[in-house]
């Protein structure tokens, strides 16, 4: 897939699911981060691996988000 396609797509789907989070459950489920400062940083961490071509078989952004979601270390340097 087009890497800025695929950019675009997990831009759209971190969108929605920062805006889907309740404060209260996702604090109680990570840190003190706000939700889109959370997902602001996954989804930087994933631009900078779709630009590395780790993510060049992937058929979609939502699949790369699922990946991610199921194992941060597809993300280097992921703390």
């Amino acid at each position: 897939m087009n890497r800025d396609k695929l950019i675009e797509q997990i831009k759209d789907e971190y969108a929605r699911l920062a805006s889907t989070e309740s404060q209260e459950d996702f604090i109680q489920s990570t840190t003190d981060l706000t939700p889109e400062a959370y997902y602001e940083k996954l989804l930087s961490k994933a631009i900078d691996e779709i630009n590395k071509g780790t993510f060049d078989d992937f058929e979609s952004g939502k699949e790369v988000v699922s990946a991610i979601a199921n194992n941060k270390t597809l993300l280097s340097g992921w703390k």
